[in-house]
């Protein structure tokens, strides 16, 4: 198993960490954009649907960051 750590300023952070900081930034964004509109009204629990926004973003992110750091980048 590949462990990914991300140096910032000479200390190692685990690489989710950093990929769960940036879905929270992005999933706060997100939330204050749709808090303008009316989307709110539809949604049956906002903390469940801002919390799988949240986690949504996440798996994005760290699949993405995941597939760039291990890919062979040669295409078959």
């Amino acid at each position: 198993m590949n462990v990914l750590e991300i140096n910032i300023s000479g200390v190692f952070v685990p690489a989710a960490l950093v990929w769960a900081g940036s879905a929270f930034v992005l999933s706060s964004l997100i939330d204050r954009v749709l808090s303008r509109t009316p989307i709110y009204r539809l949604v049956w629990h906002r903390g469940l649907f801002d919390f799988a926004i949240f986690v949504i973003l996440w798996g994005a992110i760290s699949g993405v960051a995941y597939h760039l750091a291990f890919s062979s980048g040669m295409a078959r």
